[in-house]
Parts: structure tokens; C-alpha cells; sequence
């Protein structure tokens, strides 16, 4: 749990879907590292949250008791429909959203840099981690809720459809505070050299 009497009231929404293709199709939050698959590190990295989300967990996949599952509509259609699916089942709305991608390696000391960043408090849109090399981590973001939404429904409206809709059409309209991070923090599985590099 978030012990920091600063720390931000936020819920947390969790995307472990996706195709997993250059993986030959395997789910990817059930590869282990550290004794504990990506799957449990991501709810670790949520645990103080007010509410989880977990959108696309496979089936036959079991979740704690407190953790509400989605489904993006249709499955597999990309990470905005998958985040749009996630907010919707929130119970409630927390001025934060944690959003995290399932096959993160090291998921619970990045939430916790960007949850303890100096600019949480900024009047900005939220946070988002750049790795070294500079690149823009959207699924490992501390979002605004409500800036978050309004972008998911200005998107829907333009574009009719959430469906393979890109991340970074979605963020282009928000005012992000970049926060840099080691890479190695930043670090995701999306193929079997990254499982063979990243996995212990």
C-alpha cells in the first residue's frame, strides 16, 4: 500500500490484453520473473489504489476478489478501446488514474517514481514516463481522470470508433509532465528476446 501521507488519491487500470503475435500468442502476463508473474507485479504496483480495473485478462485467469474485470469492445481492439472499457467500469472516480501495461517487468518501482514525482502536484494533465532514449511510455502514465476522459470522448466523437485507435492520437490533446526514468524501469515484453533479455 501507498503509505505517503502526499501521496495521490488514484485508481488503477490495469490492460493486460493484446494478441501477444511476435510472442506466438501466449499470454504475456503470465510469464514469471522474480518468482511472480507480470500479472501479480502490475497488482502489486496498484495495491494503493482505490479501485483496480484489469481490462482483457484471459479466460480462466483468476483476479483477487477486489479486482474488477473488463473487456474492451471487441476484444483485441486496441489500448485506447481497452482504457476506454477500464474507466467505464469504475465505480467511482479518483482524481488520478494509474494505467499500466500487464507485461511491464518492473511495474511496482516505476508507479511508485511517478507516484512520489515532485510534479504530481503540478496543474498539468497528468504524468507520463519517458525511458533514456526519450521515448513516451503511455501505458505507464498517472492521468487525470477527468483530462482522461474528455480526451476519450472528444477521440469517440471525431472518430466514431475507439477501435485500433493509437495511444498517441489519444494523448495529443493532453498536457503531460514527462517524468524520465531508467530504462530498465520502463522495460515490456514484447518479444522473445525481450523474455530471454528481461525475464530471470
Amino acid at each position: 500500500m501507498v503509505d505517503d501521507a502526499t501521496a495521490l488519491p488514484h485508481d488503477a487500470v490495469l490492460l493486460a490484453g493484446g494478441r501477444a503475435s511476435r510472442l506466438g500468442g501466449v499470454d504475456k502476463t503470465a510469464l514469471v520473473t522474480g518468482g511472480t508473474t507480470l500479472f501479480d507485479h502490475a497488482l502489486a504496483a496498484a495495491d494503493g489504489a482505490t479501485h483496480v480495473v484489469v481490462v482483457g485478462l484471459r479466460h480462466g485467469r483468476a483476479a483477487p476478489d477486489h479486482v474488477i474485470r473488463a473487456r474492451e469492445d471487441p476484444p483485441f481492439a486496441g489500448p485506447v478501446a481497452a482504457l476506454d472499457a477500464g474507466l467505464g467500469a469504475l465505480p467511482g472516480s479518483a482524481p488520478f488514474t494509474l494505467v499500466l501495461a500487464c507485461d511491464l517487468v518492473r511495474p511496482q518501482q516505476a508507479a511508485a517514481a511517478l507516484l512520489a514525482a515532485p510534479e504530481r502536484h503540478a496543474p498539468h494533465d497528468g504524468l507520463i514516463a519517458v525511458d533514456q532514449a526519450g521515448r513516451r511510455q503511455p501505458l505507464l502514465a498517472l492521468y487525470r481522470t477527468a483530462a482522461l476522459r474528455d480526451a476519450l470522448d472528444r477521440l469517440r466523437a471525431t472518430s466514431g470508433t475507439l477501435e485500433d485507435l493509437s495511444m498517441r492520437r489519444l494523448l495529443a490533446a493532453l498536457d503531460l509532465v514527462e517524468v524520465v526514468l531508467p530504462s530498465v524501469l520502463c522495460a515490456d515484453i514484447d518479444s522473445a528476446e525481450d523474455a530471454d533479455r528481461l525475464l530471470d
